[in-house]
């Protein structure tokens, strides 16, 4: 019997934690995910022996993949399942346990680092008005106190955590408000919410931070391309002001310039493609050199562009295009910051 006690993945839904955040899963089940939220849901132990199967799979894990299944998990148990769950996952404790796990000691791959911030934010805002899930609101203070950067999100865009209705009511508690979530992305449908007055809405599963496959080492990549002003885009050398009545305005490019411009961008959104794939695969501590030289020079040529892009959102008429660098700007903004911690975490075990 101790042992059975002792050991979190012989629950009934540890079995299936174990098994969903297998490091030889292809990719995320989400049927087998939507039923560890089921058996959370309905049965009197579920949370306590999710919350023993997932801390589990977090704590001391160096195995990246199982990491980032155990989150996808975990997230999909927030979004999905009720006040029991969210009791544990908020704990002081438990969000500590989770920022141990990306400890410069550890050299977590980037991608685990941004997932781990992005759901203690996501958490910390969804339940801030919660008096009784304080805990991870306090644990995102004091990350914040300490100049932690968090990954950029649009809370303005984000669904609202989900709750469906249980077979199994839960002790009854005054009704909390649940503030937004983070967005979430294609998964089997649910029933409404007990906890929501608008009409029910389809159960979304969090969209994975990681590429299904197993996690593999960079492959060697093209030395970015710099991104050649339009023609039409002329002025005086950089430095050189302009008196006020020569100050370049709007411009409407005829087709050919917004095709040039259209191909000018696409080795923009290409260039950053390429710095967040290897921001997704490189460790500070064990990136190569020839690796981080590559990346370093991305990251010049992208600042580069984006002054570029900067000047023409200003300047194109076209709401397409302008859309388009809209969303290029913001972008090219996210893998800054992603590089810029790098970088940092990289100095701080060189």
């Amino acid at each position: 019997m101790s042992f059975f006690s002792s050991n979190p993945f012989a629950s009934q839904v540890g079995q299936r934690i174990e098994k969903a955040t297998n490091e030889g899963n292809a990719s995320e089940d989400w049927a087998l995910n939507i039923e560890i939220c089921d058996i959370i849901n309905e049965t009197d132990d579920g949370p306590k022996d999710a919350m023993k199967a997932l801390k589990k799979k977090l704590v001391g894990n160096k195995k990246w993949k199982e990491v980032m299944l155990t989150l996808t998990v975990l997230e999909t148990c927030v979004k999905n399942c009720g006040h029991r769950f969210h009791a544990y996952v908020c704990k002081a404790d438990f969000g500590k346990e989770m920022v141990k796990v990306i400890q410069p000691i550890n050299n977590p791959p980037t991608c685990v680092q941004e997932k781990i911030l992005s759901l203690i934010q996501s958490w910390a805002d969804a339940f801030r008005s919660s008096p009784d899930l304080q805990g991870i609101v306090q644990v995102y203070s004091e990350l914040k106190q300490k100049g932690i950067e968090f990954p950029a999100t649009d809370l303005d865009s984000m669904s609202p955590i989900y709750t469906p209705d249980r077979s199994v009511p839960e002790p009854a508690r005054p009704p909390q408000p649940i503030p937004p979530a983070v967005q979430p992305q294609t998964a089997p449908a649910r029933q409404p919410s007990m906890h929501q007055q608008p009409p029910p809405q389809p159960m979304m599963a969090p969209q994975p931070m990681m590429p299904p496959q197993p996690m593999m080492p960079p492959q060697p990549m093209m030395p970015p391309q710099p991104m050649m002003p339009p023609q039409y885009m002329t002025g005086p050398p950089p430095g050189q002001m302009v008196p006020p009545q020569q100050q370049p305005g709007p411009v409407s490019a005829t087709p050919e310039q917004l095709a040039k411009l259209r191909s000018e961008l696409d080795v923009c959104v290409g260039n950053v493609r390429v710095m967040s794939e290897m921001l997704n695969e490189l460790s500070p501590a064990t990136a190569d050199i020839s690796d981080v030289e590559l990346l370093q020079e991305l990251n010049r040529t992208c600042r580069a562009m984006q002054q570029r892009v900067v000047e023409l959102i200003d300047r194109v008429t076209n709401e397409e295009v302008t859309g388009e660098l809209l969303q290029i700007n913001d972008d090219l903004n996210n893998a800054f910051v992603r590089y810029d911690r790098f970088e940092r975490d990289r100095k701080s075990v060189v």
